[in-house]
């Protein structure tokens, strides 16, 4: 299979309100810049989870190849939202970082320790993180994000991979001093709005893993530009291909599916602060702070 080298994103286009912007599915070409699906694939009219659900990133490929100069833009010049909005499932990974597992006092478990966020917690790049009501110290926490890219079911570790549309970074939020009260308190902990920001690109894999291995990446949770807690993916526990395969045993695996890996370490965050998810290779995914939060 030749590798994939567009990069997949959803870009802003206009507003229905000054809080819902109007977005459409895009690519980000390596040589050519940003391309609207729809001006590649004519008559598509889906989000980006449709193309991922219909199969079509190698017809997306094709088509950025053999596209007039005219669809292309610089993609510094546009919006970047969230790829898409309603993931069918998030897979979320706690204490997956040996030393986040010593930070917290906490024995590194011997299977997978794995929770599931509601689409509702999903916000994009810029879009505000707001702190809620309930909670006294909220935390962030960068990850590597896994997009599924096809259907995926009871696969083994050394497969698992092949079934990756491409890795996004990750600002996952937790309730920490609710989680703190008990630990079955973890759904709510982690499910209120604006609780997951993804993008504002899919990196492909290949791309991603470039002359190295996925184990070299570097993930840094930022606050305020301050790089505050750092680590690699091969200080994982469990890395990306382990993930997969178990909950491809677990429950069938579908394009557009997340899994977000674990965070080397959670920051505190207060209105008015700036989150970061930092990962070497990435364009950065960047979120303001504010007070408590509404629907």
């Amino acid at each position: 299979m030749t590798p994939r080298i567009l990069r997949l994103c959803s870009i802003h286009e206009g507003s229905s309100s000054p809080d819902h912007p109007v977005e459409a599915p895009a690519v980000v070409h390596p040589r050519r810049g940003t391309a609207l699906v729809r001006d590649l694939l004519p008559g598509f009219t889906g989000d980006l989870l449709a193309v991922l659900n219909n199969g079509l990133l190698g017809d997306l490929e094709d088509a950025a190849e053999k596209a007039d100069d005219a669809v292309f833009t610089n993609p510094g010049s546009v919006t970047y939202g969230a790829p898409y909005r309603h993931p069918r499932l998030i897979w979320g990974i706690g204490l997956n970082y040996l030393e986040h597992a010593s930070d917290l006092a906490e024995v590194v478990p011997d299977e997978p320790a794995s929770f599931i966020k509601g689409d509702h917690t999903v916000i994009g790049p810029g879009e505000a993180i707001p702190v809620p009501e309930q909670s006294i110290r909220t935390t962030t926490e960068a990850e590597v994000g896994v997009v599924i890219g096809r259907y995926c079911r009871n696969v083994e570790p050394e497969d698992a991979l092949s079934y990756v549309a491409g890795l996004v970074p990750v600002l996952d939020q937790t309730a920490e001093d609710i989680l703190e009260r008990n630990p079955r308190f973890l759904t709510r902990a982690k499910n209120f709005p604006g609780f997951f920001s993804f993008g504002p690109q899919i990196v492909p894999l290949a791309e991603a893993v470039g002359e190295g291995t996925l184990g070299d990446l570097v993930v840094s949770t930022v606050v305020n530009g301050e790089q505050r807690r750092t680590n690699t993916v091969s200080h994982m526990r469990y890395d990306p291909a382990f993930l997969i395969s178990f909950h491809s045993k677990v429950m069938p695996l579908f394009p557009g599916d997340i899994i977000s890996t674990g965070t080397p370490g959670a920051v505190h965050i207060r209105a008015g602060d700036t989150a970061q998810c930092r990962i070497s290779g990435f364009p950065e995914l960047i979120n303001p702070v504010t007070g408590s939060g509404g629907s």
